[in-house]
């Protein structure tokens, strides 16, 4: 698979997230009788990457496998591990990435855990990333969590700004 194909792909992918978005049928979770809290979290996190080897699904391609850890901090106080594919030659500034990270610890007190999917395609130097919530990945209290990350690179200091829905529970 060429490059120019994975960025189709992965902008593909973009599309039917956005499309799903605007759907003029509400998703179930806001068909809930339980009050729903919109939310902002923002903090800092650390991340490190490692080459993960190759497999049979990705040998004789130029994409390559990634370990991610990281430690959020501020209204997230959690850690996260999951894996990364990329591609394309991020120093011409084309590329693309997936990702899946699994999100463990406090989200403003509340504890559980979720998952968060990554779609990132730089193009010609534009970037563009989604990072969105998946849909019942989240556990205990954070059960029914819904929303999207913002992820920030300044100089390689990261943040989030991360606005999430969580239905209202007695014990909110």
């Amino acid at each position: 698979m060429n490059m120019r194909t994975s960025i189709c792909i992965v902008l593909f992918a973009c599309l039917c997230l956005t499309l799903q978005a605007q759907s003029p049928n509400p998703p179930s979770r806001l068909l809930r009788k339980d009050p729903i809290m919109t939310r902002r979290a923002s903090g800092i996190f650390d991340v490190k990457t490692s080459p993960l080897a190759g497999d049979d699904a990705t040998a004789g391609t130029l994409i390559g496998r990634y370990a991610i850890v990281k430690q959020f901090h501020g209204d997230l106080e959690v850690a996260s591990k999951g894996e990364m594919l990329a591609t394309g030659d991020p120093s011409s500034g084309n590329a693309g990435y997936v990702a899946i990270e699994q999100i463990t610890g406090t989200l403003h007190g509340h504890a559980g855990s979720f998952a968060l999917q990554h779609i990132g395609v730089m193009d010609h130097g534009n970037r563009k990333l989604c990072v969105t919530v998946v849909p019942g990945s989240g556990s205990d209290e954070l059960t029914g969590i819904s929303g999207s990350m913002t992820i920030l690179n300044d100089s390689g200091k990261h943040s989030y700004e991360f606005e999430y829905t969580l239905p209202q529970s007695p014990s909110n």
